[in-house]
């Protein structure tokens, strides 16, 4: 019995451990990048990670009983909504954002369609387009298409 404790303490210790460490890595993000989109990428990722992983943590350690539903609970709950209180901030940011040309492009759905639909009617390959677009970099309509560099085109 002395054995299965030990065992439940040093697993729950782990995911306490590992939560931990995920709040570290949150706060050197939230100081370090620039922006405040990538800051609170960084808070909303450490707060959904870091929280469940403490919480899962004292669980294991808890055991099997009425404490465990409710912390049970709790990571349900902010599971729900850190992610959405953070993408209604983010698109807040978005919207009230003065000097966006500084931080991010806007691609927007129609252009990539015709730029698409472009590329079909004259025969061009996707990788001939990328290779120029690459060269240049004045076509961000076309990087957005562009495939990760493992990928082979078929």
């Amino acid at each position: 019995m002395a054995v299965i404790k030990w065992l439940q303490f040093l697993i729950g210790a782990a995911f306490l451990l590992a939560g931990l460490g995920i709040f570290l890595a949150e706060m050197v993000g939230v100081f370090r990048f620039k922006y405040v989109l990538n800051r609170m990428h960084a808070a909303a990722m450490g707060d959904t990670l870091g929280i469940g992983l403490a919480l899962v943590g004292l669980i294991i350690m808890s055991g099997i009983n009425f404490t465990s539903a409710k912390l049970l609970l709790v990571i349900v709950f902010l599971w729900f909504a850190s992610p959405v209180s953070s993408h209604l901030i983010a698109r807040l940011e978005v919207t009230t954002n003065e000097d966006e040309e500084q931080h991010y492009r806007v691609v927007e759905l129609h252009s990539l369609e015709e730029e698409l639909r472009r590329r079909q009617e004259t025969g061009v390959k996707q990788s001939d387009v990328l290779q120029e677009a690459r060269k240049t970099d004045t076509a961000p309509e076309v990087q957005a298409l562009s495939q990760p560099e493992h990928t082979k085109e078929v």
